[in-house]
């Protein structure tokens, strides 16, 4: 190489910032005679051209080289070539030249190491064809491969998921004189690992050391996190032990592995001892946790919910920059939002911003996510606003958690201008999010709007799939289109999604191609749903016959299929047919649940098979399950309507002591018990329990209420009727014209004017019949005046029609005011009747002339009238 060759070639290197002077003058370091020419130089312009995107002139650079050159060194330049671009990740370009430089020289094959790059890079891009081609030309050209080559190839099939190509590779390596080192067992021990085939990753461990070729950590890893992930704690500790006769001290990736497989157990404690241990290296030689390790610690005392242990560790990770990133605030967003810290999740969104470390979308998800789940949706409103305003773009999981929130409140309305706004925002919506608002269309009985929704899923390009088609199967069983169901579920064994064509509306019509019926078969939850829905409606014989086709299609049935022929069973008191279905059951290893003991729990209650109940909580016990408030409540409902009330109290206390909160339907069926054995003594007990459990709630008051003057309770009714009034409560549930007309007929007048002058004051609309006993009342009194009064009263109640606590249900008919078998109101039947009552009816007429309004007839309501239920004749 010449003085000018070497002056040419150092002012290419100084102007690598200026391209196209580097590029001139490469031209002029060709133009020299061969022997003056600097191979070098070749690498330095193609990274030249590349940075600068000069494509063209890239183009033409192998041209150059191929009219410049002779043969004898033209070879090395293209190699040279060749590297940088695989190298700098223009992989077509490479291979184009690759396949060229072949073509001019095909007994001059380039060496292994250009094969083992280009190999690579095809894998990295995908290029299955490539990596095929590549190594059929490799071993026509007789390049031999080396171990590397191997590990690369089998790599690769570990991860297309082809693990018997992987080790048939594997064995033929001796074939072709290449050795498996510790990296090849490496490669192939983590994709029989990955796939969940862990005994054949062990068995090449043992391979290992009979061929004398050493495990690295690496190897002992992979397999230690494999075991702890399927729970295998002592096969990992095992491992452990080996590694360490191997010579090899375990590191942080094997202690992490340990401590993640703890607290995905629920070994919480376990994982916190080690975690202590490797805090305090110094003494046991143990390594130091890594920011992975505080994270993992972080998540397990979240998710067993050990918020204070979790508040201690987040605090002090705090404290190193090192120990704290987005990933580590996310995991305590989680474990704020599961454990019902909402406001405090917020606060620690607000905190990330204020240290610099930004909230990245999940995060906001996840604060979303449990806002929507509890109801919270103002609050998740104002999320949004925050996120946006903050520069975080919402994406389609967070569109579609708030749209999940207002369909599950049923504000379709709310919910329909989420998807509006999601796609003003150029967020598509996906089939996740289309299904939400197909669910909710359905179960608010919306069916005609559920069905636009399906067309435009169709006409958009949705792919409409099994969820999608089960969600419209369940939509019809639940608003009486049971046949229709059926007829889809069939429909898509043959024509797919296509079947939905079917629901009657001629503008759905969806493709019924191979590919539909590919992707959009009957699952378990098909037959579920229909066979759910047969039993439900007492078409038990259909129900079997559906089971049948659906084992005939190799789908086995779960536990929810046999629990809805069990609770059918039970609730036609065929406790026999229920067990012999139960026998089935758990010959097939489906085991029982929470629903199938509740079903089983009610049909022996119906045939007062106390015993058996006790046998099937004893087996709960045995087995670990814990029953719910409903099977408990079953059990109560048992022994009261068995005749065996006074047990029931222990069954409370019971669950009581579980931590099993009683809800209202559980006191409901106590208080009902014991007033109907008129031991209100016990009532009085379980009231107030039911107060301490349950708060001071309108339904607990109006029950007991309720109850205590069915049993003549007059005087306790009274007083609890009066707390629930000075406790604002809505009356409508209570009897208390029932406890009017007791007052009256006990000669309590003074009491039961004192109720309905306090129901005046409180501004409860109340039922013009509770007026008439206390107006006759006052009348035989003589107290004209009061009478007149509350005639007066009793008409403005009538009259006006405004009722300002509508009446939700009708308690023993005697909340509303009746319509008599002629169809009068009650109220206006009392004023007719000739028992004394004339004297109410007197005192209506005296304050009808002084007001000047007309005849009683005036009271009756115009038609469709908010209380039509008044309407009578005269």
């Amino acid at each position: 190489m010449d003085r000018e060759t070497i002056k040419l070639t150092r002012i290419l290197l100084k102007n690598t910032n200026d391209p196209k002077m580097s590029w001139y003058l490469f031209k002029r370091i060709l133009s020299l005679p061969v022997t003056q020419q600097c191979p070098q130089s070749i690498p330095i312009i193609t990274r030249i051209l590349i940075r600068a995107k000069m494509l063209n002139e890239l183009d033409d650079l192998p041209q150059l080289l191929i009219a410049s050159q002779p043969q004898e060194t033209l070879h090395n330049s293209l190699v040279s070539f060749i590297k940088v671009l695989v190298k700098s990740g223009l992989f077509g370009k490479a291979i184009s030249q690759f396949k060229s430089l072949r073509f001019r020289f095909p007994e001059n094959p380039p060496s292994i190491y250009l094969y083992n790059v280009l190999l690579r890079s095809c894998i990295k891009e995908g290029r299955v064809d490539c990596v095929s081609w590549l190594y059929k030309d490799m071993v026509a050209s007789g390049v031999s491969p080396e171990t590397y080559t191997f590990n690369v190839l089998i790599g690769f099939l570990c991860d297309s998921g082809c693990l018997d190509d992987a080790r048939e590779l594997f064995d033929k390596m001796h074939e072709k004189g290449c050795e498996p080192n510790e990296y090849s067992f490496g490669i192939l021990v983590r994709g029989y690992c990955r796939a969940g085939f862990t005994s054949k990753g062990l068995e090449l461990l043992g391979e290992m050391r009979r061929l004398k070729v050493l495990p690295n950590k690496v190897v002992y890893n992979t397999l230690i996190s494999r075991f702890c992930k399927e729970g295998n704690i002592d096969d990992a500790e095992k491992l452990v032990d080996e590694m360490r006769e191997d010579g090899l001290s375990p590191d942080v990736v094997t202690f992490n592995a340990r401590i993640s497989a703890l607290c995905s157990s629920g070994k919480v404690l376990e994982a916190s001892r080690i975690f202590r241990d490797m805090q305090i290296d110094e003494v046991l030689g143990l390594p130091q946790p890594n920011i992975i390790t505080y994270n993992l610690m972080l998540g397990g005392f979240c998710k067993e919910g050990m918020l204070e242990e979790a508040r201690v560790l987040f605090e002090k990770m705090k404290e190193s920059e090192n120990l704290m990133n987005t990933e580590s605030y996310n995991i305590w967003l989680l474990g704020l939002v599961r454990n019902g810290k909402f406001l405090e999740a917020q606060l620690v969104l607000k905190e990330m911003v204020d240290m610099g470390m930004e909230p990245n979308v999940y995060s906001y998800n996840i604060v979303m996510d449990g806002l929507c789940k509890n109801g919270m949706l103002f609050d998740a409103r104002m999320l949004l606003r925050l996120m946006t305003s903050s520069g975080v773009l919402p994406d389609t999981v967070t569109y579609s958690t708030l749209l999940h929130g207002y369909c599950h409140a049923g504000k379709v309305f709310e919910a329909n201008n989420v998807l509006r706004e999601m796609m003003r925002n150029d967020c598509s919506p996906n089939n996740y999010t289309c299904n939400i608002l197909l669910y909710s269309l359905w179960k608010e009985g919306r069916i005609s709007e559920a069905e636009e929704l399906l067309q435009k899923m169709n006409e958009r390009g949705y792919v409409i799939d099994t969820v999608t088609c089960n969600i419209v199967i369940d939509g019809l069983c639940n608003n009486g289109q049971l046949d229709k169901a059926i007829e889809i579920v069939s429909g898509m064994w043959t024509h797919g999604s296509a079947a939905l064509g079917n629901l009657g509306n001629s503008y759905i019509s969806l493709v019924d191609d191979s590919d539909s019926r590919k992707k959009c078969m009957p699952d378990l939850i098909s037959y579920s749903t229909i066979i759910s829905g047969l039993c439900k409606a007492g078409r038990v014989d259909e129900a079997k016959k559906k089971f049948i086709e659906m084992t005939g299609k190799n789908l086995h049935p779960d536990s929810a299929i046999y629990d809805a022929f069990i609770h059918s069973f039970c609730k036609e008191g065929k406790i026999s047919s229920a067990f012999r279905v139960l026998k089935d059951m758990e010959k097939k290893g489906c085991n029982k649940t929470l629903q199938t003991y509740n079903s089983l729990i009610m049909g022996l209650g119906s045939k007062n098979q106390i015993f058996e109940i006790y046998g099937l909580m004893d087996e709960m016990r045995e087995r670990g399950v814990s029953p719910d408030v409903s099977i408990y409540n079953n059990v109560l409902s048992s022994l009261c309507e068995g005749g065996r009330v006074k047990d029931a109290p222990s069954v409370l206390d019971e669950m009581l002591q579980k931590g099993i909160a009683p809800n209202i339907s559980s006191f409901s069926i106590l208080i009902k018990a014991f007033c109907k054995a008129c031991d209100f003594s016990a009532v009085d007990e379980i009231f107030e329990i039911a107060l301490n459990v349950s708060g001071h709630k309108e339904a607990l008051y109006s029950l007991t209420f309720n109850e205590l003057l069915v049993g003549g309770e007059v005087v306790k009714a009274k007083e609890l009727f009066e707390t629930a009034l000075d406790r604002s409560f809505d009356v409508g549930n209570f009897l208390y014209k029932d406890l009017i007309d007791h007052l009256c007929k006990d000669e309590k007048l003074d009491d039961a004017s004192g109720i309905l002058h306090k129901l005046i004051d409180k501004g409860h609309w109340i039922d013009p019949a509770s007026f008439m006993p206390v107006i006759d009342g006052l009348g035989k009194r003589g107290n004209k005046h009061e009478a007149d009064e509350l005639a007066e009263k009793m008409m403005e109640m009538a009259s006006e029609g405004k009722v300002k606590n509508k009446v939700h249900r009708n308690v023993r008919s005697s909340i509303q005011g009746k319509k008599n078998k002629d169809g009068e109101s009650e109220w206006q039947t009392i004023l007719h009747r000739d028992d004394g009552s004339g004297i109410a009816l007197k005192a209506l007429k005296r304050v009808q002339r002084g007001l000047d309004q007309g005849s009683i007839s005036s009271l009756e309501p115009q038609k469709d009238d908010f209380l039509d239920y008044w309407e009578g004749s005269h």
